[in-house]
């Protein structure tokens, strides 16, 4: 059968410069992963004829431009340029194909608020940010002024995990890896640090300040959906500790972020269809089909891998949603959710 058409709003470019730029910082193995994926124009428009995607939202994946805590400000100010002119490039000579979501050279905050104004003069579709750079989470008060800015704009925030960091003594930053290099850090780390900077904006009132920006979390929200209930019951039963009203987080899920569907949403089990990690969330807290968008994860997600699981999707899907909220879920809801204008 074939898959019906969809838009991928998580999906992932490397040119040749920023290869070389991972190289260069020791990321040859990047997040812990066998190799750097190949990646090239021609691939990328392979694996959307062959998953019928109409458009993809381009970015760029773990670990961001910020490749090194001891890396000079201009040297990340000037790869994010590079990444950001090359994705606008793309829209430009492929408007109806591909769209992109702009990195930011963080933790540089006055930089980052200049290259907002840039990627926005090239018609980028929003702002893609690492759940944390070298250790400094997103709800953080160092990136009040950009969360201020994209408040102002009513922008989209593309969230995207890396390796979860930590800072120490004099300013030093370590991995936050207690399984040190025995596993790849996308197998479970990627979606622990998803949750972990949700919840930090939420406790940090980044959310409540920011009521006209919308959030994308990748992987179903990762580790969230299970989480819910912990932390925003945790003041009304712990005495003393920061409260939180549940109402309210409730609400901003389903009216300030959308769930990407990238990666292993569904039971892998042969024959298992409509059961897994995307059905306790839109089942267990009550999440909308409108508040759902495709993701393909390519490439860090292989061809043959990303056809595998959008087989797996399309079955999933048809087990959980009508064929109304499926065309909602693949179509529908991204092309609502970028053409809004704030």
């Amino acid at each position: 059968m074939p898959l019906p058409p969809r838009i991928d709003v998580h999906s992932h470019f490397l040119p040749p410069f920023y290869v070389e730029a991972l190289l260069v910082n020791g990321h040859e193995k990047v997040d812990g992963m066998p190799a750097i994926p190949e990646w090239s124009l021609e691939g990328h428009l392979q694996i959307m004829e062959a998953a019928n995607i109409q458009e993809s939202i381009l970015s760029i994946s773990s670990p961001g431009t910020n490749l090194r805590p001891d890396l000079p400000s201009s040297t990340v100010i000037d790869l994010t340029r590079r990444c950001n002119a090359y994705a606008a490039d793309l829209k430009r000579r492929y408007p109806a194909k591909f769209g992109f979501w702009a990195s930011l050279p963080l933790p540089d905050v006055p930089a980052a608020l200049e290259e907002i104004d840039k990627a926005r003069a090239e018609g980028c579709d929003g702002f893609s940010l690492m759940t944390n750079y070298h250790g400094s989470y997103l709800g953080d008060p160092v990136f009040d002024p950009i969360f201020a800015r994209f408040n102002e704009l009513g922008a989209k925030v593309f969230i995207h995990p890396t390796a979860p960091c930590m800072h120490c003594s004099q300013g030093e930053t370590t991995w936050a890896l207690p399984l040190g290099d025995r596993y790849p850090i996308p197998v479970f780390e990627f979606i622990f640090d998803s949750a972990r900077t949700a919840i930090h904006l939420f406790f940090s009132g980044t959310v409540d300040r920011c009521p006209n920006v919308t959030f994308v979390l990748p992987h179903a929200g990762g580790v969230l959906p299970p989480l819910l209930t912990r932390f925003t019951a945790f003041g009304a039963l712990v005495p003393g500790s920061k409260g939180i009203d549940a109402k309210a987080v409730r609400k901003q899920l389903g009216e300030q972020f959308y769930f990407d569907l990238a990666g292993t949403v569904f039971e892998g089990d042969e024959g298992v269809v409509g059961s897994g990690q995307l059905k306790a969330l839109v089942r267990g807290f009550d999440i909308s089909h409108e508040r759902l968008l495709y993701g393909s994860d390519f490439p860090f997600t292989r061809h043959a891998s990303a056809m595998i699981l959008a087989n797996k999707m399309r079955d999933g899907l048809e087990e959980l949603f009508s064929e109304q909220e499926r065309g909602a879920i693949y179509q529908g809801n991204a092309e609502r959710f970028l053409h809004e204008k704030a």
